[in-house]
This record gives structure tokens, sequence and C-alpha cells, in this order.
């Protein structure tokens, strides 16, 4: 399961769109996932098969905490364990359990496991709140999960793809030197960049493994950008962008932020869909310089801990 996705944590969507007594189904890396709240209000996860003749759990109901198979009413908690085969009381059903994987909910946001013995807990933004506002809107693209992730990364394309839009005031300055700082924190990067030896605002951070978390603060605010690239199978990927904020907070404004977020995004995909090879190669297989640290960083990261291979290290 999870083809080169195993065993991370990864944000799935927001805690308030699960709704108590109704399955959500979601796809991570190939796989089908059914999330409900069990009798408790606790999010579950199981993978959305059916033990029995693997048709989709999703498709059926949730009564009590309990999930019910469509085809032939077998019943599973969120722990997978099976409570009930119709027609035959004598059923072993401690042997016809649902498959179930970790799932948490914190600030505001559904995380699933794609493993079975997490390694610890999510580590999300310590700036998700009670007074932050978390506004989520997502896109598909036609591209590689590593590909959009790299791309949510990288600083210096953002006058030439982003020219009309968040790009727009470096334009004159791209005959300058910009130096990239890349700093390997417990969560994954976080990336600043000086531009002729002056500092430019804001911060990104990468957080492993799928992540990316810009930092918009105005003065005494909290504006962030969560960008989280989602797999859903080789050649697909879900764009989640998460606006959060602490000013502004009434659900009206939330239009506002999700205009501009989808005008940028849609610069950049076309520009990502059209990245061969589908996937990000190995760093020695494309032509890179200073200002790619961010990706670069990412890539190691990406096939030492998904892909479990070396990396060979190239002077740039």
């Amino acid at each position: 399961m999870f083809r080169d996705f195993a065993n991370v944590w990864t944000i799935v969507g927001l805690a308030r769109d699960l709704v108590k007594g109704k399955p959500q189904p979601l796809r991570v890396a190939g796989q089908r996932i059914v999330f409900f709240r069990d009798a408790e209000g606790k999010p579950v996860a199981l993978v959305d098969i059916c033990p029995h003749r693997g048709v989709a759990l999703s498709l059926g109901s949730v009564k009590d905490g309990v999930i019910q198979c469509p085809f032939h009413g077998w019943r599973f908690d969120g722990a997978g364990k099976n409570l009930g085969v119709p027609w035959n009381p004598d059923a072993k059903c401690d042997t016809l359990g649902a498959t179930a994987l970790p799932a948490r909910e914190g600030g505001g946001l559904l995380w699933l496991y794609t493993g079975f013995d997490p390694d610890g807990e999510p580590h999300p933004s310590s700036s998700l709140g009670e007074r932050i506002r978390l506004f989520a809107q997502s896109v598909t693209w036609r591209a590689h999960w590593t590909r959009v992730m790299e791309n949510m990364l990288d600083q210096p394309h953002l006058p030439f793809v982003h020219k009309r839009t968040i790009g727009r005031g470096l334009i004159p300055l791209v005959d300058k030197r910009m130096d990239v700082i890349c700093e390997e924190v417990d969560y994954g990067l976080r990336v600043s960049n000086k531009i002729d030896g002056e500092k430019r605002p804001g911060l990104l951070d990468y957080r492993y493994p799928n992540a990316m978390e810009l930092h918009i603060d105005p003065p005494g605010k909290i504006l962030r950008l969560f960008a989280v690239c989602q797999p859903l199978d080789e050649d697909t990927t879900k764009l989640t962008i998460y606006t959060l904020r602490d000013f502004a907070r009434a659900p009206i404004f939330d239009a506002v932020f999700g205009w501009l977020n989808r005008r940028i995004a849609e610069e950049d995909r076309a520009i990502v869909e059209s990245s061969l090879p589908p996937s990000a190669p190995p760093p020695e297989e494309e032509r890179s310089v200073r200002t790619d640290a961010p990706t670069l960083a990412f890539r190691r990261l990406y096939r030492q801990r998904l892909l479990g291979t070396n990396v060979v290290e190239r002077e740039i």
C-alpha cells in the first residue's frame, strides 16, 4: 500500500468536514480510504475495501460509530473489528475484520498515517489555534506529487510564472544575486532568502513529507498559506491550500483569499504539469544552481526516507 508514500503522517482535510454518521471517502497514493467518526466522535480510518468481496465501505452507512458494508451488511468499528455477519451467527468474526489505519484530529485538521505503527505523532504548525480562521480549497493537477511539492518550495520562479501577481515586485531584481538559506529542522526545512545581501521578508517551511507553510504575517497578525500536496495516484495530485489567519475571521472573507489562491495556483499548473520526467528525478539527473537548494534538499529527503535510496551529491 501507499507506494513511495508509506509510513508518514499527512493532512487529508478539515476536521469539521468529517460529519458524525457520514462516511468520507479519500484516495491517498493509490489507496482507497474511508474516514468516519466512532461512537465517541473521534476520527477513524479504514482501508476502503470490505474484506468480504472488496467493495467500497464508503458506499455504506455509519450508525453509532459503526460502518456497514452496502453489499452484504457486514459491520466494522473504527479499529476494523467485525461486529456481525448477517445470516451467519456462527461466523468467526475475529478473523473477518477490515484494515484500520491510524487517524488523528488536531488544530482543525484531519491526519492519516500511511502505515500501521506510527513513529510519533503529527507535527502541525504552531500557528494553529482557537483564534485562527482555517479555510481550505483544493485543485487537482495531472502531475506527480513530488513535482508539485518542489514547486511550492521554489522562490526564483516567482517573477516569471507569477509576474502578474505575487512575483510582480521581484521583476526589477532578477539581475541581482539571490542567496537562498535552507536549514534542516526537526519537521523538515526552513527557507529564507537574501537579495544582494538584504534579507527578504517572509519565511517558508517545508513540513515533511508533503506540506509547505508560507509565513506572510502582517505586523502583529498571523497569515499563513499551508499547501498540502496529496498524491492521489502516480500521475495525479490533489493540491489543497489552507489559509490560516487571526484577522478578518468572518467566513465572508474566505472568498477574497480563495480568489487570489486560485489565480496563483492556475499560473503554476500548466508549468508543473509539463515537467518530464513526471516525478522528481535524482538530483544528478538535472542541472541545478545555488538557488535550487530547497528543491535539492527535498529530493534528498524524499529519496532517502520514502524511496530508501542513496543520493549522489553534486556541487552547484
